[in-house]
């Protein structure tokens, strides 16, 4: 989900390039990262190509909006920032895990010989680092350490995703995230909800990029009153979830079309990347009017169409 302010000034204007920057440069990192995270065993499914595997995710998705959206109603705000937080650790230990292995790799000489102790070191180290990042962030949730850290999760988690899901489970995970989410901000509104406690505790689950030079993420408190009263927030936010989701497409794309990762399954990820940005570009003419917009409908469409295009100029 998106949220910005009615208008287009020059701050207006910065935030949306900042966040289109965003938007490309986690997708094409979670590229990067995907060969070596699939050569690490970082798969989430045994089989990829299960039509099964997209409905687990989104009923994964859909149980867990529902504790926390009961946490939310019982008052636990709190509770609900501390299971953020821990969920987020967990992240990015998976996440820091990757440079650990291939750093004792390169110790080892070879991925064969290391030994059991060498692989709890770097457990450890990479749980040490996950640990120490969440506490600057519990401490100092300022906008560029909440960016910092959500571009880390969010191309870690795209990447296994990506890897995780075959093409059609993916485009079916798409699709049900799109109508998910239209329904969740449009219909029953609870979305909106979920981002106000997510803006109000600073949690690394969105992404923040600033309209003024004094902007203090900190500082910011909830925006359901703002949006209501269709006030100026400093700010444009966008959920995680709106790289991640159709940022996977593009893993998937790179990992499963033509073979596996090549020339030809790469050009198809980047046309995939590109028609997400011009789902984005769509996207913010919607977000200028000021109101909450579902990002994955338009993100999602660019990015499908986008796969399509890429993949017909390569097999026809």
């Amino acid at each position: 989900m998106y949220m910005g302010s009615k208008g287009l000034s020059k701050g207006e204007l910065y935030s949306i390039l900042g966040m289109g920057a965003i938007f490309v440069f986690t997708q094409i990192l979670a590229l990067v990262i995907s060969t070596p995270m699939q050569d690490a065993g970082y798969q989430a499914f045994e089989d990829p190509q299960d039509p099964l595997n997209p409905i687990m995710y989104m009923v994964t998705i859909l149980l867990f909006t529902g504790v926390i959206l009961l946490l939310l109603k019982a008052g636990k705000k709190n509770f609900i920032k501390g299971l953020i937080l821990f969920a987020s650790c967990l992240a990015l230990y998976s996440v820091l895990l990757l440079p650990y292995i291939y750093i004792f790799w390169y110790m080892a000489g070879t991925p064969a010989i290391i030994s059991g102790a060498l692989i709890n070191l770097m457990n450890i180290a990479a749980l040490a680092t996950a640990i120490f990042l969440t506490y600057i962030l519990h401490k100092f949730p300022e906008w560029y350490v909440v960016n910092t850290l959500g571009i880390m999760i969010g191309a870690g988690v795209t990447s296994i995703l990506g890897i995780s899901l075959g093409i059609l489970p993916i485009l079916i995970l798409l699709i049900g995230l799109a109508i998910y989410d239209a329904i969740a901000v449009y219909k029953t509104k609870h979305m909106i909800a979920l981002a106000d406690v997510v803006v109000e505790q600073h949690l690394p689950v969105l992404l923040v990029v600033p309209k003024a030079k004094n902007y203090s993420f900190r500082k910011q408190k909830g925006i359901k009153k703002n949006l209501k009263k269709k006030k100026r927030i400093d700010a444009m936010f966008m959920g995680l979830g709106d790289i991640i989701i159709p940022g996977s497409l593009a893993v998937s794309a790179y990992t499963f079309t033509f073979g596996g990762p090549g020339f030809e399954s790469g050009m198809v990820a980047m046309a995939t990347i590109i028609g997400g940005t011009i789902g984005f570009l769509a996207l913010m003419r919607y977000v200028m009017k000021g109101n909450a917009q579902a990002g994955l409908p338009l993100l999602n469409t660019g990015a499908i169409l986008g796969f399509a295009i890429g993949f017909l100029i390569f097999t026809i």
